[in-house]
């Protein structure tokens, strides 16, 4: 796996605009004894003559990896942009890897190097890599004052982005064009982000964004109000959504199962909680589904995986869950098909509005414990000329631990 010296065969090398001109000592030396070097064309322009063979890295990135994996034993160099392990190729490329295969040599990122140059605190940025994702994952940082240093593919990503900005509300926000940071080719620009943008703007490319305007922002804790979601009327309902957020406790890395998922709020709210969450959204009726995607997209959570199907059929290829939530098609069958799928550990909250449904819960907490509440609320509308209460249905939520 490894060369005679037990030494790593493969160097992660951090490279920048700069070339070989913003190396260390020990980048210089990797360079130098490698017998093949791979990397994008962008950073092999930059490459003086080297004894190694040099090799270009394909598009898709993906292609490449059976090429880097067959010089395994050989002295092999990888180019990869700034420090590998933010927003980089490192941890794609490691996961094909042994632990004592590989080292990396990491240069400045780009997120520090545009931070140097306007002077901004690192700490209190947003950093968004956004090469290849869609730009409305931006959004639930938007709001007043806020910094973003973001990473684009190109030109045309930045006019994309601007104009997003516009369309949120926030077309008063500065932005800072920075290209090619570290090269001798080094450009940085400032305008507001409603301004002609110019049509020079060359890759590589980040922004930095100073949020300002007027458009809404999107509120961290559980329960969005309703308008921030297309939705036929199967929705639950924000304080009922809140309450089922903090039974379902989304932790990070966690994955969610949103049986019924309708508007894909419950889904969405989950996502937005951390940015590593998963979840997966069940629906019946396709419509719905399409809403669900859209809803996500929108909200900067493009990342939710929605299934057209009823359950409990549709469950059967998905990963587990460690959170599921029934918010519409419970039934006893899918009680049932989740009781005997589920690891121990699970929670489950499921909530109901109909006698029949009311019925089924009570009857399953009686036999699996858990907690059984029942939540009503209600909202003061005009009554002639005063004001009265207007009760909503009564929601019954069955909350559990697998």
């Amino acid at each position: 796996m490894t060369d005679v010296d037990d030494a790593p065969w493969l160097t992660l090398l951090g490279w920048g605009e700069s070339g070989t001109a913003g190396l260390t000592a020990a980048s210089r030396d990797a360079l130098e004894n490698a017998e093949v070097v791979f990397g994008a064309r962008r950073h092999l322009r930059l490459l003086p003559r080297l004894p190694a063979e040099v090799r270009e890295w394909p598009v898709p990135f993906a292609d490449g990896l059976p090429l880097l994996l067959a010089e395994r034993g050989r002295r092999v160099v990888m180019l990869v942009s700034g420090d590998p392990f933010w927003f980089g190729a490192g941890t794609t490329l490691t996961s094909q890897l042994n632990a004592g295969e590989w080292r990396a040599v990491p240069s400045p990122s780009t997120f520090s190097l545009a931070a140097s140059r306007l002077g901004w605190s690192l700490e209190g940025c947003v950093c968004l890599g956004l090469h290849a994702k869609p730009l409305t994952r931006m959004r639930p940082y938007l709001h007043q004052g806020r910094r973003l240093l973001v990473l684009l593919r190109d030109g045309d990503a930045v006019t994309e982005l601007a104009a997003l900005l516009v369309r949120f509300g926030f077309g008063a926000t500065r932005l800072h064009v920075l290209e090619a940071l570290g090269g001798d080719d080094e450009r940085c620009r400032a305008l507001p982000v409603d301004a002609a943008l110019p049509d020079d703007i060359a890759h590589p490319v980040a922004v930095g964004l100073e949020i300002a305007g007027d458009g809404p922002a999107l509120p961290r804790a559980p329960g969005l109000p309703d308008t921030w979601f297309e939705h036929d009327g199967q929705i639950t309902k924000q304080v009922v959504r809140a309450m089922t957020l903090a039974a379902l406790a989304p932790m990070p890395g966690e994955r969610l199962w949103d049986i019924g998922t309708g508007s894909g709020s419950i889904a969405i709210e989950w996502l937005l909680a951390y940015p590593d969450t998963q979840a997966l959204a069940f629906e019946p009726h396709r419509e719905r589904a399409a809403r669900a995607r859209r809803n996500a997209h929108r909200l900067g959570v493009d990342w939710l995986e929605v299934i057209e199907g009823s359950a409990p059929a549709v469950l059967d290829d998905a990963p587990l869950p460690d959170a599921v939530f029934i918010g519409g098609g419970l039934s006893q069958a899918l009680l049932e098909t989740l009781w005997q799928r589920l690891p121990a550990g699970v929670r489950l909250v499921a909530n109901a509005v109909t006698l029949e449904s009311e019925a089924l819960l009570a009857h399953w907490q009686q036999q699996m414990g858990g907690e059984l509440l029942r939540l009503e609320l209600a909202s003061a509308v005009p009554l002639g000329t005063r004001r009265g209460w207007q009760a909503s249905y009564p929601i019954v939520q069955w909350r559990v631990r697998r």
